[in-house]
């Protein structure tokens, strides 16, 4: 009332352009508002592109950028126009770069393809890894028979070096065994078995698997009778062993120790194989086949072993509060 009391004392002309003016304040606040909801929408819409994005200035500093963008290791200054559609590879990733220029502006997508890369050269990597594994079975299958056949003959002071000899070869038709399993698949064939029997085919497999340290092997398996393929499982979980192994051998302890614990919980069988080796370096890429940090290893046992035990039904996931692994399945179908 007081404020237009005041503008009695103007003319009709001034309160007009009051009035005029308190309208383009209000106008004026609306376009600020509505300005500041399209930024928040715009932020929005960037941040949840599936790519990584930059937005930079005429001058090469960030304009936008998202979540995805900051977390990798690209520095956008680095990119020119010429390298729009090429690929560029940074800390084991593969990304597929697109440039655009507009209004002074320069655009740049980077489209993670790591997965499809690796896909490319597993399928690569496999296809050739069958082949070797073909042209390598039949004179490995033969040294195989004559080790045996030496081994009959010589004097004890030599056994000991063919025992070794013989537990290499062994080592290699594993290897290729697996191979062979991972690039051509497998079939199931169960059959009624008990746990405790896996117990005397890992030992029969350990005594052909070559260590220098002493390990003390606890495999606590009941005797309980479950359906599944005798000889996938017993190889999945010989893999996990004779990893395990391996771990122990590259780490600096003196003695390893190994335990597979059994347990249930309704009808899920779990088992849990621990072991005081070498820590895990890249558990994000622990089943990725061909990838090992050993110094020992073609990098399909776990790769392989998660394919033999989800083929069961059951799941294979790290350990939380322990080196391991956690293996859940169906004992009986």
């Amino acid at each position: 009332m007081a404020q237009r009391d005041k503008r009695q004392e103007y003319s009709p002309e001034t309160n007009e352009l009051a009035g005029q003016l308190d309208d383009l304040i209000r106008r004026i606040d609306e376009f600020e508002q509505n300005l500041a909801e399209q930024r928040a929408l715009l932020k929005e819409v960037v941040e949840v592109q599936p790519t990584a994005l930059w937005v930079l200035s005429a001058d090469g500093s960030t304009y936008v950028n998202n979540e995805k963008a900051r977390q990798t290791r690209i520095d956008p200054k680095a990119i020119g126009a010429e390298q729009s559609d090429a690929e560029i590879e940074i800390d084991d990733r593969s990304y597929l770069l697109q440039v655009l220029k507009r209004n002074g502006k320069t655009i740049i997508t980077a489209t993670d393809n790591t997965k499809n890369k690796r896909n490319e050269r597993l399928i690569a990597m496999g296809q050739m890894a069958a082949h070797l594994a073909h042209e390598i079975r039949n004179p490995v299958g033969a040294a195989a028979i004559l080790t045996s056949a030496l081994f009959d003959r010589v004097d004890m002071r030599a056994k000991s070096i063919v025992l070794e000899i013989k537990k290499s070869i062994w080592r290699v038709e594993r290897i290729v065994k697996a191979t062979l399993l991972f690039s051509k698949g497998f079939t199931l064939n169960p059959s009624r078995f008990s746990l405790r029997d896996l117990s005397a085919e890992l030992n029969d497999a350990i005594a052909n698997y070559s260590y220098s340290k002493p390990i003390d092997f606890n495999f606590n398996l009941p005797n309980e009778t479950i359906n599944a393929d005798f000889d996938l499982f017993g190889l999945s979980l010989q893999n996990m062993i004779f990893n395990a192994i391996d771990a122990i051998e590259e780490h600096d302890i003196d003695s390893g120790a190994i335990t597979i614990n059994h347990r249930k919980e309704g009808e899920v069988r779990i088992l849990e194989i621990v072991d005081n080796g070498k820590p895990f370096e890249r558990t994000d890429r622990l089943f990725e086949a061909f990838y090992t940090s050993k110094t020992k290893g073609h990098g399909l046992g776990l790769v392989l072993t998660r394919q033999i035990i989800e083929s069961h039904g059951g799941s294979i996931e790290l350990l939380e509060n322990k080196k391991g692994f956690l293996i859940r399945f169906i004992g009986a179908k």
